[in-house]
């Protein structure tokens, strides 16, 4: 009786796991070194879906001009994808065209350098039309100078120097169509750009705090157990993309407008970042930064000089900032957070998931944004309407009192607001100056904060709604 293969058989033959993935590093003089130098590229890789089955790094005082590492252990590369069947190479650093070309032929398996595997995984997680818009821009920037590398198996029939065959025919349209998708592509994400600026400066009258971070720091839960968003927040690289905005009612000061942005990472390619310029409009247009950093990881002080670069790559390093140190519920030992702190003396210690800290977080906050702010009484005559509408547009106000000849305004504004009302108003006079003056008069007692607390308790009872 003889037997048949069933198709289903040979279904279950076929290996539909993940791709099995080898991560590898060369360490040159002057690289900062962490513990353990491939945990990154291992998040990276995890994120992108793979499962990573070994791992290789060679210290060598310069890159070969080739094969980026040296002949010995490209082929200690080539063992290991033999000996676990792997699909792909990832790498942490950047190579070029011909060394991916020539990894690849060594070592039969496909070669990822970090900036092609970053911009992989941004692909992959891009939700709104603006994320895609600007992954692709990224990726076509990296993919220009190496589409030569899509048509080596034509370069045979170019016949020597100077002959063109029809590689070289399809590369120079090929080459045309991408830079003119690039060219459309940065043309209409500065349209969105001018949208999302006129959309953040719509928001003046409430100040604007942005969280920036290294990725994966906690952010997104941070944001969650202070607005109650419910914004995504998962145990991976790269989870938020988009920015997102919702109201947070800070308490004794109101409510404010709370940033959730992307997360940055050690040496982010820079076309990325130009092409998230948009994205990041909320980071640039803030009154204030929240820093989170991961006070549990072993390389903290990288990730916070990694972030603080990409500030200063945006031009806004000088912005007024809070360095927030997350997940202190997953340190072992005081010691390490000590460790922390010494650096970084005004640091505020938080665990966004246990909700340890918050309270001294709001209150830093709220003292930061004082700084800002300025609580004064402004008379304005009856007839300036232009003034008195300014101060309700720009500032918070208080309360009003009129009078035969003006209206005396208390207000809350911006310190940088306070240009056109110093030339517009009639008197100006700084909230703590009028009160000293009322309790020094006789016969006036302090006035009771009875009805501010109740104030103050009604707004907390208000549920928080989202910006759209």
């Amino acid at each position: 009786m003889s037997h048949q293969h069933k198709s289903s058989d040979l279904i279950s033959l076929v290996d539909d796991g993940p791709e099995r993935s080898i991560l590898a590093r060369l360490i040159l003089p002057g690289s900062v070194v962490e513990d353990d130098p491939l945990e990154e590229l291992h998040g990276l890789a995890t994120t992108a879906g793979t499962e990573v089955v070994d791992e290789l790094t060679q210290r060598r005082g310069t890159p070969d001009h080739s094969t980026y590492l040296g002949k010995g252990k490209v082929e200690e590369l080539r063992l290991m994808v033999e000996r676990h069947e792997a699909h792909v190479i990832f790498f942490d650093n950047d190579l070029s065209p011909a060394q991916v070309r020539n990894l690849e032929k060594a070592t039969n398996a496909k070669v990822i350098d970090r900036t092609e595997l970053i911009l992989d995984i941004f692909a992959a997680g891009a939700r709104t039309h603006e994320s895609r818009l600007a992954v692709e821009l990224a990726q076509l920037e990296y993919s220009l100078p190496r589409l030569k590398r899509m048509w080596t198996h034509l370069s045979r029939q170019s016949m020597g120097v100077g002959m063109r065959g029809p590689g070289e025919k399809q590369l120079e349209v090929d080459r045309r169509l991408a830079q003119k998708r690039i060219h459309d592509l940065k043309m209409e994400l500065e349209k969105v750009e001018s949208r999302r600026e006129r959309q953040v400066a719509g928001r003046d009258e409430l100040p604007t705090i942005s969280l920036v971070g290294y990725t994966n720091a906690g952010k997104s839960t941070l944001m969650n157990a202070l607005t109650e968003a419910g914004v995504l927040a998962q145990d991976k690289l790269f989870a938020t993309l988009e920015t997102r905005t919702r109201r947070w009612h800070l308490p004794n000061w109101g409510h404010v407008l709370l940033s959730d942005t992307v997360g940055f990472i050690r040496d982010l390619p820079h076309s990325l970042v130009a092409s998230f310029k948009s994205t990041l409009e909320e980071t640039r247009q803030a009154d204030l930064l929240m820093h989170v950093a991961d006070a549990s990881s072993p390389n903290v002080f990288e990730q916070i000089t990694a972030v603080f670069q990409v500030l200063e790559e945006l031009a806004i390093q000088e912005k007024d900032t809070l360095l927030i140190l997350n997940k202190i519920d997953s340190i072992q030992s005081p010691r390490i957070l000590n460790r922390v702190l010494d650096r970084y003396p005004h640091a505020i210690p938080v665990s966004a998931k246990t909700g340890k800290g918050l309270i001294p977080l709001c209150e830093a906050v709220g003292e930061a944004l004082s700084r800002e702010f300025l609580d004064v009484e402004v008379d304005v005559s009856h007839h300036d309407g232009k003034l008195l509408a300014y101060l309700s547009a720009k500032g918070k106000v208080e309360s009003r009192q009129f009078h035969d000849s003006h209206v005396t305004v208390r207000v809350r504004m911006p310190a940088a607001a306070m240009g056109e009302v110093n030339r517009s108003a009639m008197r100006i006079t700084p909230t703590h100056l009028k009160l000293a003056d009322e309790l020094a008069k006789p016969g006036v007692e302090a006035v009771s904060d009875t009805e501010s607390a109740q104030a103050d308790a009604h707004d907390a009872d208000t549920p928080s709604s989202e910006v759209a």
